[in-house]
């Protein structure tokens, strides 16, 4: 079951975002760092620190320790809320491929590049023979 949490026509952008980084371990390292930091949002949202749609302007105790101890500092507060998105990322090979319908991708960028990543994004909509490309490898 998928739970909007926001309204709009927004919803329909079936964004593909690819990053190629040096090698198999790079990728998934970066993968986990995804995972730690939606990990941590999400304790902030069930804590009440974060509230989605509401701007954020600092970074919870918790966010801090963790941005210092994966050494990723450029993600800002007001893109956190990023990680409580229906975005699907996965590790394939030396890819990390994330599939989303919805256009705020910049903290995946942000980790992507940050981790070494030469990074491709599209519309699935607008190329459909290179989505399903993506989801058969």
């Amino acid at each position: 079951m998928k739970i909007w949490r926001g309204y709009g026509s927004e919803h329909s952008a079936d964004l593909v975002m690819i990053g190629q980084f040096k090698n198999a371990a790079d990728a998934s390292s970066a993968k986990e760092i995804i995972d730690e930091l939606t990990t941590q949002v999400m304790a902030d949202e069930r804590a009440g620190l974060i509230q989605y749609g509401e701007p954020q302007t600092k970074y919870s105790d918790g966010m801090l320790a963790l941005m210092d101890r994966i050494r990723v500092s450029s993600i800002p507060p007001n893109q956190l809320e990023q990680f409580l998105l229906d975005v699907r990322p996965e590790v394939k090979g030396d890819k990390i491929v994330i599939r989303t319908d919805e256009s705020e991708i910049a903290a995946f960028l942000t980790v992507m590049i940050d981790k070494g990543a030469r990074v491709e994004i599209f519309s699935a909509h607008c190329f459909p023979k290179e989505a399903a490309e993506c989801d058969a490898k």
